[in-house]
């Protein structure tokens, strides 16, 4: 396959960036899309040229590294399927690609196609702790979930906190990757006890780091490569919602 590559390049975070074009004539439709950014890079690195800085860890569509706008979307045309899971067979012989980082204010480019993510790790970690006992290991069944919560619970886990949902919204928001999370451990009986802290922490959290506000558009859930539903969102308000009309000052 020959491919055209339109690719966002910027030296760093203070700096000018720009669309640069390039072409693989060596590509195969068996490739992920990450092995073709690979054979460009080693294409660039034998020209003495600068290669393309882009995220990836695990490439077995984990990790949530592999993030990147691909003609506009994130992780590319392929519904449910991250950019390292998805493969040149759903491109066409000569096609022209343009490849971006996320665009949000709370992810701040590093170079190229990286960008700064960590305002996700930083939400998570203002959500604290939860309460479980110590002490020898308990039994499998000790604390009985039924079956629609664990099912639930499971379904928002699935979230690797990829930041597709952030780039897809208008707002920027990343209140689909928060639903996820509190809804998480909101289903779980081990989330109960810090359930109303935790939902006040992590939304300050996401407002302080630059994340825009919902208007339920509905672009994070069809953007998101794990799925995860809309009304996470509508539990993340509940649950918010809950807290700050019945918490007891502090």
């Amino acid at each position: 396959m020959r491919l055209n590559l339109r690719i966002w390049r910027q030296a760093g975070p203070d700096t000018k960036g720009k669309i640069v074009g390039y072409r693989v004539d060596d590509a195969s439709e068996d490739m992920s899309f990450l092995e073709l950014l690979d054979v460009l890079n080693e294409k660039l690195i034998l020209d003495g040229d600068e290669p393309v800085a882009f995220d990836h860890d695990c490439r077995e569509g984990i990790c949530g590294a592999c993030s990147m706008v691909i003609n506009g979307e994130p992780h590319g045309p392929q519904k449910a399927t991250t950019t390292c899971q998805l493969h040149l067979r759903h491109f066409a012989d000569g096609e022209t690609i343009t490849i971006e980082p996320f665009r949000a204010a709370a992810f701040p480019v590093v170079k190229d196609l990286v960008v700064d993510r960590s305002a996700f790790d930083r939400i998570i970690a203002s959500g604290g702790y939860i309460s479980a006992p110590t002490g020898s290991a308990p039994d499998a069944h000790a604390v009985p979930v039924p079956k629609p919560q664990a099912d639930r619970a499971f379904t928002a886990a699935a979230c690797i906190g990829c930041g597709a949902c952030v780039a897809a919204c208008p707002n920027g928001s990343g209140s689909l990757f928060l639903g996820a999370k509190i809804t998480h451990l909101g289903e779980m009986p081990q989330g109960q006890p810090e359930r109303s802290d935790r939902v006040v922490r992590m939304v300050a959290t996401h407002d302080e780091e630059g994340f825009g506000g919902c208007t339920n558009t509905g672009e994070c859930a069809v953007a998101c490569p794990k799925e995860i539903p809309l009304d996470v969102i509508g539990q993340l308000n509940r649950d918010y919602l809950t807290a700050v009309t019945h918490r007891r000052p502090a």
